[in-house]
């Protein structure tokens, strides 16, 4: 996406692109907990100019989305500077990923986080909770922050706008972990070369397991 096309998907939300702009995308439930982004931005601003986008959507299992939804927008209406788009198009949704200083996700419970993989792969610092599957994303502190709590978040994301090199470098190295960890080539080799040692030797060594890993710090997991 280039530098033009992305310039004209914010516009067309009236977003400011010389503003330093924060995201999450998410669909807007509380278990992804927009509110708490919400609180971190504001303390965020109170220290450095920036901006805030909360993009998601409705998932349809989830009676509640349109009500967060509007709570949001209620909630947020006095600050210009806080933006809630709802339903967005991909070609959206890639330009704010593309456009954001620091991207958060600050869910309560997680799986496999895809907008965070969708943020590193696009060279993005990440900002989140280690819940669930988030922990087993980002190598704290290399290619992204794991943070528990407000504050935490706060000192991150101010330590990242501050230094526009240490953005570039940590989203550098998010791209290439998710270059070398979770595109579907990868993963399919994974697979094989698991079906393959079990079929030879009937075990997994532990270097194939991930929470052996040498930088995987099992305290930073939620459970």
């Amino acid at each position: 996406m280039s530098e033009d096309e992305i310039q004209k998907e914010l516009e067309k939300e009236d977003i400011d692109t010389e503003k330093p702009i924060l995201s999450q995308i998410s669909r807007f439930d509380h278990w992804k907990d927009p509110e708490g982004v919400v609180s971190i931005y504001k303390k965020v601003k109170e220290k450095e100019e920036c901006q805030l986008i909360l993009a998601g959507s409705f998932a349809s299992d989830d009676p509640e989305g349109e009500r967060v939804y509007k709570e949001l927008k209620e909630t947020t209406r006095d600050d210009k500077n806080i933006h809630i788009l709802c339903e967005c198009p991909d070609s959206c949704i890639n330009a704010i990923q593309r456009a954001s200083s620091v991207i958060l996700q600050n869910s309560k419970k997680e799986g496999f986080g895809l907008t965070v993989t969708e943020a590193m792969w696009k060279g993005k610092p990440v900002v989140a909770r280690p819940a669930g599957g988030i922990a087993l994303q980002i190598r704290d502190g290399h290619t992204g922050f794991l943070v528990n709590g407000e504050e935490e978040a706060v000192k991150r994301i101010l330590h990242l706008l501050r230094d526009p090199k240490k953005r570039d470098v940590v989203g550098k190295r998010a791209r290439r972990y998710v270059k070398g960890h979770f595109l579907l080539p990868v993963r399919i080799v994974d697979y094989l070369l698991a079906a393959d040692f079990i079929n030879r030797t009937k075990e997994i060594p532990e270097e194939s397991i991930i929470s052996f890993h040498p930088w995987f710090k099992i305290s930073k997991r939620v459970w």
